[in-house]
Protein backbone atom coordinates (compact mmCIF):
# COMPACT_ATOMS: atom_id res chain seq x y z
CA UNK A 1 0.00 0.00 0.00
CA UNK A 2 1.57 3.40 -1.01
CA UNK A 3 2.53 5.17 2.29
CA UNK A 4 -0.08 8.15 1.83
CA UNK A 5 -2.78 5.96 1.39
CA UNK A 6 -1.80 3.75 4.79
CA UNK A 7 -1.04 7.47 6.42
CA UNK A 8 -5.01 8.45 5.59
CA UNK A 9 -6.50 5.11 6.44
CA UNK A 10 -4.65 5.26 10.01
CA UNK A 11 -5.44 9.08 10.58
CA UNK A 12 -1.78 9.74 12.22
CA UNK A 13 0.57 12.45 11.48
CA UNK A 14 3.07 11.74 9.03
CA UNK A 15 6.17 11.92 11.13
CA UNK A 16 4.53 9.34 13.58
CA UNK A 17 3.77 7.01 10.66
CA UNK A 18 7.67 7.40 9.32
CA UNK A 19 8.43 6.70 12.55
CA UNK A 20 6.57 3.70 12.77
CA UNK A 21 7.29 2.56 9.70
CA UNK A 22 11.00 2.30 9.78
CA UNK A 23 10.79 0.02 13.07
CA UNK A 24 8.76 -2.20 10.94
CA UNK A 25 11.20 -2.45 8.44
CA UNK A 26 14.27 -2.99 10.96
CA UNK A 27 12.15 -6.17 12.50
CA UNK A 28 11.39 -7.09 8.94
CA UNK A 29 8.09 -7.04 9.19
CA UNK A 30 7.28 -4.45 6.16
CA UNK A 31 9.40 -4.07 2.65
CA UNK A 32 9.50 -0.88 1.25
CA UNK A 33 9.61 -0.44 -2.23
CA UNK A 34 10.12 2.85 -4.31
CA UNK A 35 7.63 3.07 -7.66
CA UNK A 36 8.41 6.46 -8.89
CA UNK A 37 7.45 9.40 -6.30
CA UNK A 38 5.36 6.62 -4.23
CA UNK A 39 6.66 4.52 -1.46
CA UNK A 40 4.60 1.04 -1.80
CA UNK A 41 4.86 -0.68 2.01
CA UNK A 42 4.22 -4.48 1.83
CA UNK A 43 3.61 -6.83 4.96
CA UNK A 44 5.98 -10.11 5.29
CA UNK A 45 2.87 -12.18 5.83
CA UNK A 46 4.92 -15.28 6.88
CA UNK A 47 7.24 -13.27 9.34
CA UNK A 48 4.33 -11.73 11.32
CA UNK A 49 2.27 -14.95 11.37
CA UNK A 50 5.11 -16.46 12.92
CA UNK A 51 5.39 -13.56 15.61
CA UNK A 52 1.49 -14.01 15.89
CA UNK A 53 1.69 -17.86 16.68
CA UNK A 54 4.72 -16.74 19.22
CA UNK A 55 2.73 -14.38 20.60
CA UNK A 56 -0.42 -16.18 21.09
CA UNK A 57 1.62 -19.72 22.28
CA UNK A 58 3.74 -17.95 24.79
CA UNK A 59 1.94 -14.76 26.05
CA UNK A 60 -1.49 -16.20 25.98
CA UNK A 61 -0.94 -20.02 27.37
CA UNK A 62 -2.52 -19.58 30.58
CA UNK A 63 -5.39 -16.68 29.79
CA UNK A 64 -8.31 -17.84 31.21
CA UNK A 65 -10.96 -17.06 27.94
CA UNK A 66 -14.42 -15.43 28.94
CA UNK A 67 -17.40 -17.65 28.34
CA UNK A 68 -17.77 -17.94 24.48
CA UNK A 69 -14.76 -17.14 23.60
CA UNK A 70 -12.72 -19.50 21.31
CA UNK A 71 -9.43 -20.96 23.18
CA UNK A 72 -6.57 -18.39 22.62
CA UNK A 73 -8.77 -15.22 22.51
CA UNK A 74 -8.55 -14.83 25.84
CA UNK A 75 -9.42 -10.74 27.02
Amino acid sequence: MPVGKLQSKLNIAASTLSHHVKWLVTADLIAQERQGTTLICRANCDLMRGLVGFLVAECCVDAVCAPGQKKGHAA
